[in-house]
């Protein structure tokens, strides 16, 4: 592992100032039964921060070189650059930037502005977020209020690379086929954002190509005599309205967020969903030292009617059925309700030294679960390491299935910031 140090530096010039940061990790992820390791690399991360009066500049640049489930794989990657005008009532910000909405932990029904990478493997699950390139307005008209508006020109799809996965022998992951870059496939977002003492909650609208994608089949193959069934993963066109909360209960917090989901023509197109109620509820509190969160997390399908079983003599008819079941696994609409619990516990040991957590997730209705341990070595102020692993089960032929034999495994980082 290769890790690359350099002391962080501020400079004042009359009204402006310009502070570098950042960190250099070596990190290792392996284990797994596709990959002894499936992922090696270092990374710089340089962090630029630069204002003059009203006018300032965020960036987040990461240098990368590795191996990547066996491919080598070297990359500058720009995960946020932007600039923009702040004061105290307005914000004007364009470039490329992470938002992430939603007051409950993990599962966030009414996040649907920015793009995640499920196949990045690291020691940190927000290290699978994605910027896009975006305009964003925040307007604070009284205290504890904020109107932020969002908009997107140009798509940009989550990562899911079921390319990697054994799907089957007659099943292929062709290329994305994503909207055409023009501004009528654009996204509208816009959310009320309210943060008192006593009460926290907000109200969202999202309009746009949702960054959670489905497949559809391109074309099959027969030439062989056993039909190879050629899939493509293509995005959709949603509305979403949603709120959340988060209430102070004496030691407990109560959370809840909920999503409802449009989509137009579902029943002709296999990679959109149906309409559908997506909401969270969950509590936190603090015990013994141990913080923990336990969630609900639950869905509502509309217009559902179950996929019905055709003769396994008709070829055309059992893969349609076969590709519209692996689309309802993606959406979580197998059944017309899903269920599933998640906890997370942390706790701090030999004063916040060492700190341990650890997430389980279990999915009532396709019987599919994970558990994630990490702890984290606090070495000095600059130097930590951390290391855990992530296991998840499921039935064959279920989502889990066919990802546990990338994702499972453990992991090792050695991390030094500056």
């Amino acid at each position: 592992m290769i890790l690359v140090v350099i002391l962080g530096h501020a400079q004042e010039n009359g009204q402006g100032n310009i502070h570098f940061g950042g960190y250099g990790r070596g990190s290792v992820y392996g284990g797994g039964k596709a990959y002894n390791i499936a992922s090696a690399f270092s990374e710089l991360s340089l962090r630029i921060s630069a204002g003059k009066r009203a006018a300032f500049l965020e960036s987040d640049i990461r240098f990368r070189t590795g191996v990547l489930f066996g491919q080598n794989d070297h990359k500058i990657v720009l995960r946020e650059l932007y600039t923009g005008y702040k004061s105290q009532k307005l914000d004007i910000i364009l470039g490329n930037q992470i938002v992430v909405w939603g007051r409950a932990d993990g599962f966030n029904p009414t996040n649907n502005v920015s793009p995640q990478d499920y196949f990045f493997l690291s020691a940190d699950p927000d290290d699978q977020r994605q910027s896009n390139f975006m305009f964003r307005l925040n307007y604070r008209p009284v205290s504890g209020m904020k109107i932020e508006l969002i908009g997107i020109p140009f798509y940009k799809m989550s990562v899911y690379r079921f390319d990697l996965i054994q799907m089957g022998d007659f099943v292929s992951i062709g290329e994305d086929i994503i909207p055409e870059k023009k501004l009528t496939n654009g996204t509208l977002a816009v959310r009320i954002d309210f943060d008192y003492p006593a009460a926290g909650g907000s109200i969202s609208w999202f309009n746009g190509y949702d960054p959670y994608h489905g497949y559809k089949i391109t074309s099959i193959d027969q030439a062989s005599g056993q039909p190879v069934v050629n899939l493509a993963s293509v995005a959709y066109r949603k509305t979403t309205v949603g709120a959340d909360f988060a209430v102070p209960a004496g030691n407990w917090i109560i959370r809840a967020e909920a999503a409802y989901n449009r989509t137009d023509n579902p029943e002709n197109e296999m990679f959109i969903p149906n309409p559908d109620l997506s909401y969270v509820a969950g509590l936190e509190t603090s015990m013994a030292g141990f913080a923990i969160v336990g969630q609900y997390i639950g869905k509502y399908t509309f217009d559902f009617s179950p996929l019905v079983l055709p003769d396994p003599g008709i070829n055309a008819e059992m893969i349609d059925y076969e590709s519209r079941l692996f689309n309802r696994k993606l959406f979580n609409q197998q059944e017309k309700t899903n269920h599933a619990l998640s906890l997370t516990i942390t706790r701090s040991f030999a004063h916040e030294i060492l700190l341990a957590e650890c997430t389980a997730y279990y999915n009532f209705t396709s019987e599919e679960w994970f558990i994630r341990p990490k702890l984290t070595w606090k070495i000095s102020d600059a130097l930590s390491a951390a290391a855990g692993g992530n296991y998840m089960k499921g039935k064959e032929r279920t989502l889990f299935g066919y990802s546990s034999s990338i994702l499972n495994g453990v992991f090792v980082e050695l991390r030094v910031s500056f």
